[in-house]
């Protein structure tokens, strides 16, 4: 394959696809070196709105300069083509590391989880959520450096319309979505956590926590079903990483990590201890074992330490003329390798410290006492303990408000005398928006408005019913109100319509007799016998008259008699008028005289009689 792109990029190979787009190899000319294009599908490139948002978060995207970030060099168009230039990278997407080697070794998952992690804080911090992050997205070079590509075209598609139905694929992978995401509800950071914790879950087990015949099936399970801890699916997985995954993926977003940065501090404390000792101080077990083996070896080391010192300030004394070799000092190598191998030990304590492994004087539990309360506990104690009270307020399920709901450091956690115990009080349970349930139908859909409650932290409470217009099960109205605010675990109450008895009088006017018929029969109403009128409006046949007016409710099952028009009335043409008698012919019944009969010329008849 050959094509030239933009007038600068020359497509040489496709290297792969996915549901959104093609990958080719190809070869920038102006720059002379390797990139990749990505392609959209001609599907995602009929929409405007789509194609202005793809362009806007492929630009922001551009901007994320990191080393564990697919660099983006250029978005651009040339006729219907959409692309995206990008770094090309040697190696493979991590969701075929996965197929091949998962389950990984955790060392190896702690270290690309904890690369990507890195990647997603410096998006995070320049206000760009990824919103697909998933192992397919994920390369890794043969170095074995972790990238995360795909930035902003996520966001492009859930900012658009567009439906990709010529193809019936799915955007993203519902495998990774948070609960959030599948809800269709607010994403933030949290949310593209929670898709980070799923494949460092995969990639620990070999499996995705959730999987199902259909996208909706997964989806719910996201929003319904708890994860099974990794451990039960690969023994051997560290305590402490397994608590890391649960609680980045958990279901809350309040209860996940804020941000990537506190993933990362949790990632690179479990990385640490685990590069100097090993698994074996994250099993319960072997706690008590490894913390008396340090303790013996420790003050091994330290009392042969003391011994050689000693030794070693005392001078050689040589015998003179004895015959006797003088002794050869003791090497100081075995002293170097001694103090090394201590200040090892010393860093390694330091970090079991600092996650509290060893054991000692442990923090006490003031989770849901009064600030008093708490302070009578540390006092117990005897070490002259400090209980401070950080200002800020943070939600809590369990804590009542007012109660001590989080601790610094926090229960089992090394303390020594003389030190500080900060602790937040609660406000009360966390608030969120009441999602809107108006318009599902109860009887039919039960489990799934009580699926959406629960993904939101709300339950489902009293139902009741009311008259309504609507089919009978569906809820007409709820309390508190979609999208009001009110505290997480309240109960929802609802209202659902039981249908009524009357019936909108459709409008008849116009209608022949039969299509009125069948418009009452379809409401509930009973058709009567009609009656006929003359009419010169309306046609023969056709409706001229009703008893109700159009939309006024009746009782269902009334008889509703019609007038229907018979047409125009007959026409009875008028009865012929008699001639009005003529007055001449009764005073002049032979018909010479009159004023007809006159002479138009009296004067000559005068004349003629005189002549006469």
């Amino acid at each position: 394959m050959s094509k030239l792109l933009a007038g600068r990029y020359e497509l040489m190979e496709k290297i792969g696809e996915g549901g959104m787009a093609v990958v080719y190899k190809a070869k920038c000319r102006l720059l002379n070196r390797y990139v990749a294009i990505k392609i959209l599908r001609p599907e995602f490139t009929k929409d405007a709105q789509f194609v202005e948002n793809f362009k806007r978060e492929s630009q922001a995207a551009a901007g994320l300069q990191h080393p564990n970030i697919v660099s983006v060099y250029d978005v651009g168009k040339e006729g219907n083509i959409h692309f995206i230039v990008m770094e090309l990278i040697d190696g493979r997407p991590l969701s075929e590391i996965i197929r091949e080697k998962a389950p990984m070794d955790y060392k190896t998952a702690i270290e690309i989880t904890r690369q990507v992690a890195s990647a997603l804080s410096l998006a995070h911090r320049n206000n760009i959520i990824h919103r697909d992050v998933k192992p397919h997205n994920i390369m890794v070079t043969r170095d074995g450096i972790a990238k995360l590509a795909d930035f902003g075209i996520a966001k492009a598609v859930s900012d658009s319309t567009i439906m990709a139905s010529e193809t019936s694929r799915v955007i993203g992978s519902v495998h990774y979505f948070s609960p959030e995401q599948a809800r269709g509800a607010y994403v933030d950071e949290r949310s593209d956590i929670y898709s980070l914790g799923i494949v460092l879950y995969e990639m620990l087990t070999g499996e995705v926590p959730f999987d199902g015949d259909n996208p909706v099936q997964v989806a719910l399970m996201h929003i319904n079903d708890d994860i099974t801890p990794p451990s039960k699916l690969v023994p051997g997985i560290p305590p402490a990483l397994e608590k890391l995954v649960m609680k980045a993926t958990d279901k809350f977003q309040s209860n996940r990590y804020r941000n990537a940065e506190e993933l990362l501090e949790d990632l690179d404390n479990i990385e640490f201890v685990t590069k100097m000792v090993g698994n074996s101080v994250f099993a319960a077990a072997d706690v008590e074992e490894f913390q008396e083996m340090n303790r013996r070896n420790s003050q091994a080391e330290i009392e042969d330490l003391a011994e050689e010192t000693v030794k070693s300030k005392k001078p050689a004394k040589a015998k003179k003329d004895s015959g006797q070799k003088v002794k050869k000092k003791k090497s100081k190598k075995p002293i170097i390798i001694t103090v090394c191998v201590i200040a090892a030990l010393a860093v390694i304590a330091g970090g079991l410290y600092a996650l509290g492994v060893f054991g000692g004087e442990k923090a006490p539990d003031l989770s849901g006492m009064t600030v008093e309360e708490a302070q009578e506990e540390l006092d117990k104690l005897d070490m002259d303990l400090k209980l401070e009270v950080d200002e800020r307020e943070i939600t809590s399920e369990t804590v009542e408000e007012g109660k001590i709901a989080s601790q610094d450091p926090r229960e089992g956690e090394k303390i020594s005398k003389g030190d500080t115990i900060t602790v937040m009080l609660s406000s009360g349970k966390p608030t969120g928006l009441v999602p809107n349930i108006i318009g599902y139908n109860y009887n039919e859909n039960k489990a799934q408005i009580e699926a959406i409650l629960k993904a939101e932290g709300y339950e489902l409470g009293s139902v009741s019913e009311e008259e309504s217009d609507e089919p009978v099960g569906v809820i007409i109205n709820q309390d508190p109100g979609a999208d009001s605010s009110a505290s997480k675990g309240s109960a929802i109450n609802i209202v659902i319509s039981k249908g009524t008895d009357k019936s909108k009088m459709p409008s008849l006017l116009g209608m022949t007799f039969e299509e009125a018929k069948a418009a009452l029969e379809a409401a509930g109403f009973e058709v009567g016998t009609p009656t006929y009128e003359e009419s010169s409006v309306y046609a023969k046949g056709i409706v001229m008259d009703q008893p109700y007016e159009p939309g006024a409710k009746i009782e269902k099952g009334t008889v509703i008699s019609l007038v229907i028009s018979k047409g125009e009335p007959a026409v009875t043409p008028p009865d012929e008028p008699e001639e009005p008698e003529d007055p001449g012919d009764s005073e002049n019944p032979d018909g010479s005289g009159g004023q007809g009969g006159e002479s138009e010329n009296p004067d000559e008849e005068g004349n003629a009689d005189d002549d006469e």
